[in-house]
């Protein structure tokens, strides 16, 4: 199967996790500061992990509609595309912070106890969720990047 990866975009930080090479289990690999240089760090990470597909989160309005933070994780995703010999797809994380969040206050971290992981945590659930799809389908979840079409 491989590995993949699960990739949280923020505008401040960008969660990172990977799964084991069997696909099976997420865990948290790095929390990035958003910059010039992230996409080049993830993409080294990638490479170093050789993994197979980077998951990167689609953060779309509860109603389904692009916002702004949708088009920066677009172009992020398409900028991972380049510097990365894997497959890149972008797939929906509607409420996946949200979650995230919600699962650190119910194990008693607090917000401001687990803001360095949060995005982290993020990027699991959005990996996660793409592997329950990929599990399901027997294929990659989401929109292959390159075959997106960016607005």
């Amino acid at each position: 199967m491989g590995i993949r990866f699960g990739i949280d975009v923020g505008q401040a930080r960008i969660g990172v996790a990977r799964t084991d090479p069997a696909g099976i289990m997420a865990v948290p690999v790095a929390t990035v500061a958003a910059g010039d240089d992230a996409v080049a760090h993830i993409a080294q990470l990638v490479t170093e992990y050789d993994a197979a597909i980077v998951y990167v989160g689609l953060p779309l309005s509860l109603s389904g509609s692009h916002t702004t933070s949708t088009h920066h994780a677009i172009t992020f995703a398409e900028q991972l595309n380049e510097l990365t010999e894997c497959d890149v797809y972008l797939v929906d994380e509607r409420l996946s912070t949200v979650t995230a969040t919600s699962a650190m206050r119910d194990s008693g971290r607090t917000s401001r106890t687990s803001r360095d992981v949060i995005d982290q945590a993020a990027a699991i659930v959005i990996l996660e969720h793409a592997l329950a799809v990929e599990k399901q389908m027997h294929s990659p979840a989401g929109i292959r990047v390159g075959e997106h079409a960016s607005e």
